[in-house]
């Protein structure tokens, strides 16, 4: 372990080595079994005569605090273990802190425990990845890498991934686009923080759906500007209710986050329509889109922009592993340029192996086997959540129609929300984990509900959570009153 001794304007050269290291032991920064460098080499890297480390050394052993082996060299002794120390504390006045906005997002702890019936949203069910492949790809790419010229890419990405993108999603969501259109980033999360650097000032107005996502906008919070929420129905995002100076509206139409709705055809025409008559930008997060469960493919608000107003992020989170957090950004031609700045001023490139190895993934067609595959999958579980919520939760819950996406919604016809989180934290106390339908502003009012996503759990498990979930609804008094007036209506 390389170990600093700072020497700089000091007299007592061997005393300073000596309480140095003594130091770095009690504070337990060197741990018991470390070795000491030689006397030879750290006396060539202070540049000091070999006897002042000596004697700092010796005199150390003299203490107990480390020991000499022939041939083996100088080492920490193990009775040399650090005294309980409380950590440093600066004064309350001096402390560096942050901006009042960071002490209000939280850290997130969502996925923090295992579930037992795990109805939490935006998982894919991991255990049916193509593990062994992908890691035969990750290893090549890194071999490869190893055999060329180590240098940093392109903020934009991998030219070969965004290739394989572009065709991909020209296949998949009918755009016509080509790889020059293509940013790549770490996630749809970074997708959005590049794009609000590149479109947004500190004051600015974003609009952002309501329910929605949580953490753009925290996102949108840290950069200082003006947010605006915007209502949510079964036909999507509310056009006419967006704030007249939004410089940017956040969206998710195929399946809103949320509701689980996708946006009808009239309104997407609307937003269009709006985002140009008052020259704002669009971002539509596609983030689950590629499991769709009818024939007829939703259309993208991209492929209906003429304006150039419509930003596409998309990710492979969802469809590939959360842990991967790779994504995409296909941006309009005017604002390429200054979206491959903004990437590079945030991490430069995303990592090249991960890259290559993506689009090894892709073009191979493993990727589109494994989509197909899951999709299969999903259908089967999302037709068992839908049934059971259907047939036994049908005096509480409403299901609310979707016909894309990873979770299900469904609207509590007689608890409020507050009765609703109690149900939640009741379900998780039993095992199972599901999620309350929450609006980002308090002052927004709207039918409560859960959200159940199908991703991650077994199919063979979800009769017994949702059983377990009706449980935790019979038990709750006020539940049982709307369920027996349900039922004698």
């Amino acid at each position: 372990m390389e170990i600093h001794i700072s020497l700089v304007d000091r007299k007592d050269l061997s005393g300073e080595i000596y309480r140095q290291l003594r130091a770095a032991i009690l504070e337990g920064r060197l741990r018991p079994g470390e070795f000491l460098p030689p006397t030879r080499e750290l006396a060539r890297r202070l540049s000091v005569a070999r006897m002042t480390v000596t004697l700092a050394y010796e005199r150390l052993m003299d203490e107990g605090f480390v020991s000499s082996r022939v041939g083996a060299g100088t080492f920490v002794t193990e009775h040399a273990s650090p005294p309980h120390r409380e950590p440093k504390r600066h004064l309350p006045g001096n402390a560096l802190r942050p901006r009042p906005v960071w002490n209000s997002i939280p850290l997130s702890k969502a996925f923090a425990r295992r579930a037992q019936f795990d109805f939490r949203i935006g998982l894919p069910d991991a255990s049916l990845f193509p593990h062994d492949k992908w890691r035969g790809m990750v290893s090549g790419a890194l071999r490869s890498e190893a055999k060329g010229t180590v240098v940093y890419g392109e903020p934009a990405g991998h030219l070969p991934l965004r290739e394989a993108i572009a065709r991909h999603i020209g296949v998949s969501r009918g755009m016509e686009i080509t790889a020059e259109d293509v940013t790549i980033v770490n996630g749809t999360q970074q997708g959005i923080d590049v794009v609000a650097r590149t479109l947004l000032a500190p004051g600015d107005c974003v609009a952002l759906e309501d329910p929605g996502y949580r953490m753009v906008r925290w996102l949108f919070e840290s950069m200082g500007t003006r947010i605006r929420y915007v209502p949510v129905d079964l036909n999507g995002l509310i056009v006419e209710a967006l704030p007249r100076r939004a410089r940017l509206i956040y969206v998710t139409p195929s399946h809103q986050y949320g509701l689980g709705v996708s946006m009808s055809f009239e309104r997407r025409r609307a937003l269009l329509e709006w985002a140009e008559r008052n020259h704002a930008a669009i971002i539509e997060d596609d983030y689950d889109s590629e499991f769709r469960f009818r024939e007829r493919p939703i259309e993208p608000l991209r492929t209906l922009d003429a304006a150039g107003r419509v930003i596409y992020i998309g990710s492979f989170s969802k469809t590939m592993l959360p842990t991967i957090r790779l994504g995409f950004i296909v941006t309009p031609a005017s604002l390429r340029a200054a979206v491959h700045r903004a990437k590079q001023v945030t991490d430069w490139h995303t990592p090249m192996p991960l890259q290559a190895a993506l689009a090894q993934f892709i073009e191979s067609g493993e990727f589109a086997r494994h989509v197909r595959k899951m999709r299969e999958v999903y259908r089967a579980r999302r037709e068992i959540v839908i049934e059971m919520l259907t047939r036994q939760f049908a005096d509480f819950l409403e299901v609310v129609p979707s016909i894309a996406g990873l979770h299900i919604t469904a609207l509590s016809r007689t608890a409020s929300a507050e009765e609703i989180k109690i149900i939640v934290e009741k379900a998780s106390e039993a095992g199972v984990e599901v999620q309350e339908l929450a609006p980002l502003t308090a002052a927004r009012s709207g039918r409560a509900g859960i959200l159940l996503g199908y991703g991650a759990i077994p199919t063979g498990g979800i009769r017994e959570g949702l059983s377990r979930l009706r449980s935790c609804f019979n038990a709750h008094p006020h539940q049982s009153r709307g369920a027996q007036s349900s039922n004698h209506a």
